[in-house]
């Protein structure tokens, strides 16, 4: 059998302001931190000896800055994937866990309890933003059978891509742990056939960036 595998390298962002305040970003355009792009560097700095050919990213500028980052070692032009946005959390974005739980308890507590069906007030589901994430995918492996691709995204996204993946549950999706610019890889062999290779891998944050 012919090796027809698209390996995917999934990236999570760096860090951002909101991150480091525990505040719920979804849709909102918050740009990397400092701290954030120093990440981006390392990050970049581990992949500089892969071979990419292409890279994708979510439309929000802290998934297209750490995706600029890392593809400007390797020649290649970010192509940008709406579909790859974090989940809209509506009336949450730019809240904290304890400020959500006070002013939207009841919604909050169904929606841990079951994300996939839950609206988010002013948001989405979980089992939208899988549907739309779905759409993204696909589209990804179809441009790049049997190609190495780059793909930046956020926590969201990719819990949801890992789940899909290892048939999990996207009720459990809170239980796979995504750092700020962690590297996951997966190889598709088919839309139906994928393997999980590496989970949530901080290695490159101990290297020391000179660049």
């Amino acid at each position: 059998m012919s090796d027809t595998r698209t390996r995917l390298y999934i990236v999570r962002h760096g860090e951002t302001e909101w991150n480091k305040t525990l505040r719920y970003q979804g849709h909102r355009d918050i740009p990397l931190s400092e701290e954030g792009r120093v990440q981006a560097a390392q990050i970049a700095k581990r992949l500089s000896g892969e071979k990419l050919h292409a890279a994708y990213a979510s439309d929000l500028s802290r998934a297209l800055e750490t995706a600029e980052a890392i593809s400007e070692y390797h020649g290649l032009d970010v192509a940008r994937v709406p579909e790859l946005k974090e989940t809209n959390f509506g009336l949450w974005e730019g809240l904290t866990y304890g400020e959500i739980d006070r002013q939207f308890h009841s919604v909050m507590k169904e929606w841990y309890k079951n994300p996939r069906d839950t609206q988010i007030p002013g948001g989405e589901s979980l089992g939208e933003v899988a549907d739309r994430c779905q759409a993204g995918i696909d589209r990804i492996l179809s441009e790049n059978p049997g190609k190495n691709v780059l793909v930046v995204a956020h926590g969201g996204i990719i819990r949801i891509i890992v789940a899909t993946v290892l048939g999990m549950s996207l009720n459990d999706y809170w239980k796979i742990k995504q750092d700020n610019v962690s590297l996951n890889i997966v190889e598709f062999f088919e839309p139906e056939r994928a393997i999980l290779c590496l989970l949530n891998d901080t290695a490159h944050l101990g290297m020391t960036n000179h660049g």
